[in-house]
């Protein structure tokens, strides 16, 4: 049986900025996306803490050391610059597998650091 877990977790980042002129997606910060193991174009889960938004995108790489995590595209509508988020990727495996899997979590400190 494959059952979908928690594989990485950014855990309260804060919106740098909202591109509501962009095609779509999520940009991150290069070091964010190393330390929780996410990779470019992963579909990831955005949960804004501040107004309770929830979205499915896809991941940009953004410049390393930037801080930046900008909402692209119509996701620019479900946060604004200062709002608190909470970025999720999930992974699909065997029942017995996910028993033993330890997700990456990632907490940023001020401005998007680790």
């Amino acid at each position: 049986m494959q059952i979908e877990v928690l594989k990485s977790k950014i855990h309260r980042a804060v919106i740098t900025d909202a591109n509501l002129n962009y095609v779509g997606s999520i940009t991150i910060d290069e070091d964010l996306m190393n330390a929780a193991n996410i990779i470019e174009n992963e579909k990831v889960q955005v949960v804004n803490v501040n107004n309770g938004e929830r979205l499915e995108t896809y991941v940009i790489r953004g410049k390393k050391g930037s801080g930046i995590c900008c909402l692209n595209g119509p996701a620019a509508r479900k946060g604004i610059v200062g709002d608190v988020v909470v970025i999720i990727s999930y992974a699909s495996m065997d029942f017995e597998e996910a028993k033993k899997f330890k997700p990456w979590i990632v907490f940023p400190k001020e401005g998007n650091k680790l």
